[in-house]
């Protein structure tokens, strides 16, 4: 049998006239009987099944008040060392050179830099500890201004992740997943909660500029298999803010809105004969770039804070980019309604030359992020507004290579130290606590899944409840595990 090179004049293709303007929908719901329609029809009847269900499974997560409606998240990238920060342990000191004992690392896996090394020589911290606040949290002499609020803070020092390389480790810590294509948890809250300002994103992304260390990637503030609408929107130092949002050369401000006006007429001709919720999201995606025209120069505009705000948050706020003028800039979006604003600082992951550079480290961040919990608190923003301090694992408390005044350390998963400060947490309190050697969790052991089942219950989430369905199953942020940590809970 032979079949039309030209369906429009072949007799045999009755009810196919016209095929040359024929979409491929109109051509399945024609083609073999329909059948093609079937098909169609089943696939887009899930699709909206799927959307139906995540549309209850958002309005059922939302089952008690919220103690915080926004979060600001200080990622450390690079695996900031707990002994040398937070965790005091005199022992190290005094077993300085010796062997780390078999008993405590337990026949543990180690990183291929380490794990082929003669001798793990214990080495302690070269730091000086005191205790602080009411509290007594002990606290690293280089981390002054920490100090300062270590009475604000929630401390959680039995932290740990099976992930012992940094792509799955920050992966995991971001996602609830090692593996990329999980959303982040941005994108959850986004997803759940929605946003405070139409003219903003609701999640917000800065990194620190002119720092090396480990690759941080887009995925790792993505919406993964949520719409593409609760992804991140990266803010980058200079004047364009956000790339492609300024308007090109020519085109002036009226010309954009009668071009978008006239852009959404065509995509609702399309959306009235099938709903497509591609098609939607790319809509909102056009309009809210649109309005952040505006609103953007606005709020990353920092030269109207008075000098006495540069002056908490150290000098270095006056210039874009910087850690310290990403938190100023952080606490000004809050304000303005964004839901969720991460910062990423590299540069922790000192395997060699640690003395100099965690000094390096804290000397950047130290200051402005204990001006950011001050600056918060001093407007009535930090009860309502979770912050949290950490990285992707901790630091052994062994040395990497030789002993030698300039040491490094290898990364450790199996215990490490975050803060949480506001939103709902307890302050002046440290929960958790590890063995004399700070190599295993000896009292309340705190997973990735129970960190985020926490964030999530303090926003209103009720975090086995928020799901998406996605290829045949029910996802969510904390996978099938997750406990609320009601001890650190005010």
């Amino acid at each position: 049998m032979s079949f039309p090179t030209n369906f429009a004049s072949d007799p045999r293709c009755t009810g196919f006239a016209d095929s040359t303007s024929m979409d491929r929908r109109t051509l399945l719901q024609q083609f073999g009987m329909g059948f093609g329609g079937i098909a169609l029809a089943d696939i887009l009847a899930g699709q909206n099944a799927a959307a139906a269900t995540s549309e209850f499974d958002r309005m059922a997560a939302l089952q008690h008040t919220a103690k915080a409606k926004r979060v600001i998240y200080l990622f450390q990238s690079g695996g900031p060392s707990q002994m040398d920060l937070y965790d005091y342990k005199p022992l190290l000191n005094k077993m300085q050179g010796q062997e780390l004992p078999p008993e405590i690392r337990k026949g543990q896996r180690l990183t291929a830099m380490s794990g082929n090394q003669a001798s793990l020589p214990l080495v302690g911290s070269p730091f000086q500890f005191k205790q602080h606040g009411e509290s007594g949290a002990w606290l690293s002499e280089i981390l002054p201004h920490t100090a300062e609020i270590a009475d604000d803070l929630c401390f959680i020092k039995s932290v740990n992740t099976p992930a012992i390389n940094h792509g799955p480790g920050v992966t995991f810590m971001q996602t609830g997943s090692q593996f990329p294509g999980r959303p982040s948890m941005g994108a959850w809250l986004d997803y759940g909660l929605g946003t405070e300002n139409s003219n903003l994103p609701a999640f917000v992304v800065m990194v620190t500029k002119n720092k090396g260390g480990q690759p941080l990637v887009s995925r790792l503030w993505g919406s993964g298999f949520l719409p593409s609408r609760h992804q991140g929107v990266q803010f980058r130092p200079g004047e364009e803010a956000v790339l492609y949002v300024n308007n090109p050369n020519g085109i002036d401000f009226g010309s954009k809105r009668r071009m978008l006006d006239a852009l959404l007429q065509l995509h609702r001709q399309q959306t009235a004969v099938a709903p497509d919720p591609v098609v939607e999201t790319e809509i909102a995606q056009h309009e809210l770039a649109f309005r952040m025209q505006t609103s953007i120069p606005e709020v990353t505009e920092l030269s109207s804070e008075p000098d006495h705000i540069f002056e908490m948050y150290g000098e270095e706020a006056r210039t874009p980019g910087t850690f310290a003028a990403n938190c100023l800039l952080a606490r000004r979006l809050c304000e303005k309604g964004v839901r969720f604003v991460q910062l990423y600082h590299p540069g922790w992951d000192q395997h060699g030359g640690l003395p100099g550079g965690i000094r390096t480290q804290c000397k950047e961040t130290d200051k402005a992020s204990a001006a950011l919990v001050k600056d918060l608190k001093q407007r009535g923003l930090l009860e309502d507004t979770l912050v949290i301090w950490g990285g992707e694992f901790g630091r052994t408390n062994y040395c990497q290579g030789g002993l030698s005044s300039n040491f490094g350390r290898d990364h450790h998963p199996r215990c490490f130290t975050m803060w949480l400060a506001g939103g709902g947490v307890k302050p002046g309190t440290s929960y958790g606590t590890t063995d004399e050697f700070c190599y295993n969790v000896a009292e309340n052991s705190v997973s990735v899944h129970d960190l985020h089942a926490t964030y999530m219950h303090l926003l209103g989430i009720d975090h086995k409840q928020l799901t998406f369905r996605y290829q045949g199953r029910r996802f969510r942020l904390t996978d099938v595990h997750g406990e609320i940590l009601a001890q650190v809970l005010a």
